[in-house]
């Protein structure tokens, strides 16, 4: 009986896939973690806070939500070989990142303005760290996805293909990861304190 050798690499390729989301979902629930541990230890907290414009970054969120139905109708289209269709799809879900990090920059100058730096106490501490943190991994995402729309455009890669190749699973996977950090972080950061 003969083993199919690009079978077993794509089952290894997802199983490392996981694996790395599994050691980045642990990272983001250790920040969390520290973040809510902070916030209920520090007296000073609140004035550094209040700051936060939640509706503002709910707004931009939406964006990064709505990128995650596009990077899923990107791979739908891929699989049916609808190749200009996924290159719309993964354009968009680019751009929509970007917005949400256009976002971000422009929250952490706002509150650069208000004097709250990752240096002045507690709360800039740990949101800067964890906010960055989230941040630096949308830019990579971005920068992957980018790469999979030149692969996809300029070389077909992927296209008809009922697998997603590795390489573009994790793009799609990874994607998806910041997108649900980014449910988690939006809630303890911008949402709880209010509740």
């Amino acid at each position: 009986m003969m083993v199919n050798e690009s079978a077993i690499r794509y089952k290894q390729s997802r199983l490392m896939i996981q694996l790395l989301l599994a050691s980045e979902a642990l990272f983001f629930a250790a920040l969390i973690i520290a973040f809510v541990y902070f916030r209920n230890l520090s007296m000073d907290w609140s004035e550094s806070s209040k700051h936060l414009q939640v509706e503002r970054t709910g707004f931009f969120s939406i964006f990064l939500f709505a990128s995650s139905g596009t990077i899923a109708l990107w791979s739908n289209a891929l699989r049916k070989g609808k190749d200009k269709l996924a290159l719309i799809y993964l354009a968009i879900t680019i751009v929509f990142g970007a917005v949400f990090l256009f976002g971000q920059a422009t929250e952490y100058l706002n509150l650069f303005s208000e004097e709250v730096t990752i240096d002045k106490d507690i709360f800039g501490s740990a949101f800067f760290t964890l906010t960055g943190f989230h941040a630096f991994h949308v830019f990579v995402g971005l920068i992957i996805l980018i790469v999979t729309w030149m692969l996809c455009r300029i070389f077909g890669y992927g296209v008809g293909n009922e697998q997603i190749p590795p390489g573009m699973l994790v793009a799609e996977w990874y994607w998806h990861f910041v997108d649900v950090v980014w449910i988690f972080v939006f809630f303890f950061v911008y949402l709880k304190p209010l509740i």
